[in-house]
């Protein structure tokens, strides 16, 4: 049960405690620490704002040369005006700078992504239940959508899983013209893992810009990046509110805040398995969430032990650390009822079930970006090559909003048609509402038609 607590040879430092406090829910204590996750919210400083705004408007009416400028000060000096947009000899060069392990993972990360996405397409459709009436849904892709990948400092940590889960999908879709941006290397050049993945998802239009500005190119356009529909992918505080003050102008998929994850275990479960799962969120930001509820004691104990033991063998140890202290809980609850309780309150991107009978209580989940049943299911096998899409709702959001999906890049478009005989029947009707909103124009729209029939 309580398995890979601690080798006799590994100790801790004060500097790796994780802060990680164990609290009985319900209790006063309990729910202070459980307000606090709750509220988290993706805010934006007046600074920020009127810096992006700022960076928005400069695109918009200088276009390319506000785009080198900005990549030249915060990226590369080595981009141009001609040699933003990645050639297809670039693209080709990228595969032999990766390794067969990479491009055996990519393969099967692409192929299950593919299939699930496949199964989320929709057809258009007409009906004539009502004689004399046709009613129908045309189903459209969008004419351009635009994909932002981060690449890391220096494309230290490229998201080649994000390539795959924003294009296969628009790819899937019908999209015609799709338009990857992301922020070039020092040396001009794009990461070759991310050339590689966007091959592979069938992307063939990459740029070297990222931030507000590359944002703010695929939302207006500029003389080398066209106008995108829909923008969708992950990125920092500036590129999330650069999208948020895009969106209307175009569409975008959500606003995306730090990593959550919410696991639920019994005594069946394993400690160490849950602390890593933990860390695995814990290491994207300081501000990530993770949270363990649980119906056993002994179960909290050791995972806290567990974290301990993991935590100093992390890169990314500082920040895991932050993020477990400001926004990380244990709590102990009577019964799995309770647990499920909770996780339908946090509404986390990432819900884990790590218990006995985890099938038995799918049906009582409901707030949730994606559900991982089972001890042998970590997060990140959702992240990378399960086949669902890792972009989710975060903050709460999963209470209303839903994975990255080939509907985000379609549109959906009512077809109406009556014949004259079903038009006479229901006209009266049509006229009798529209007076009771006091629109007599749209009464006389009806009206003149009832005449002459």
């Amino acid at each position: 049960m309580c398995k890979h607590i601690r080798s006799k040879h590994e100790t801790n430092t004060d500097k790796d405690k994780t802060d990680m406090k164990i609290y009985t829910y319900p209790s006063p204590a309990a729910e202070k620490r459980l307000g606090t996750i709750e509220n988290r919210t993706i805010g934006f400083k007046k600074k920020d704002i009127t810096a992006v705004n700022r960076i928005i408007e400069n695109i918009r009416k200088k276009g390319d040369a506000a785009l080198i400028g900005y990549t030249h000060q915060f990226d590369s000096t080595a981009v141009t005006a001609s040699s933003i947009q990645v050639t297809p000899q670039e693209i080709e060069a990228a595969k032999n700078k990766t390794d067969p392990d990479f491009l055996k993972a990519l393969n099967r990360a692409a192929r299950h992504i593919k299939a699930f996405h496949r199964k989320q397409l929709q057809k258009s459709w007409i009906s004539t239940d009502r004689a004399g009436v046709l009613l129908g849904q045309l189903i459209n892709p969008v004419d351009a959508a635009g994909i932002y990948v981060p690449g890391g400092r220096e494309g230290k940590t490229p998201l080649v899983s994000t390539v795959l889960m924003c294009a296969i999908p628009a790819v899937l879709a019908g999209v015609s013209k799709i338009s990857m941006v992301t922020p070039p290397m020092k040396n001009g050049a794009v990461n070759p893992h991310l050339l590689v993945a966007a091959k592979k998802a069938g992307v063939r239009h990459i740029y070297k810009a990222g931030s507000a500005w590359a944002i703010a190119a695929l939302a207006y356009g500029t003389e080398s990046i066209p106008k995108a529909d829909v923008i969708v992918g992950p990125g920092n505080i500036y590129v999330t509110l650069a999208k948020k003050l895009v969106s209307g102008d175009v569409g975008i998929d959500m606003l995306a805040g730090p990593s959550e994850i919410l696991i639920v275990a019994d005594d069946s479960a394993v400690p160490a398995y849950i602390a890593a799962d933990l860390l695995s969120q814990a290491e994207h930001d300081p501000l990530s969430s993770s949270i363990l509820v649980t119906t056993s004691p002994e179960i909290a104990k050791h995972v806290t032990m567990a974290l301990e033991e993991q935590l100093h063998t992390l890169q990314r140890k500082n920040i895991a650390a932050a993020a477990l202290k400001t926004y990380g809980a244990i709590l102990v609850v009577p019964d799995i009822t309770t647990a499920i309780s909770i996780a339908n309150r946090i509404a986390p991107e990432h819900l884990e079930l790590q218990i006995q009978d985890p099938f038995s209580i799918i049906g009582n989940i409901r707030h949730a970006g994606a559900v991982f049943v089972g001890n042998h299911t970590p997060e990140p096998a959702g992240d990378y090559i399960a086949g669902p899409n890792h972009v989710l709702p975060t903050a709460g959001t999963a209470r209303y909003a839903s994975a990255l999906s080939v509907d985000h890049f379609v549109k959906k478009t009512s077809l109406i048609h009556y014949a004259e005989a079903p038009f006479k029947k229901e006209a009266r009707d049509i006229m009798r509402l529209a007076e009771v909103e006091g629109l007599d124009a749209h009464v006389n729209s009806v009206k003149i038609r009832l005449l002459d029939c």
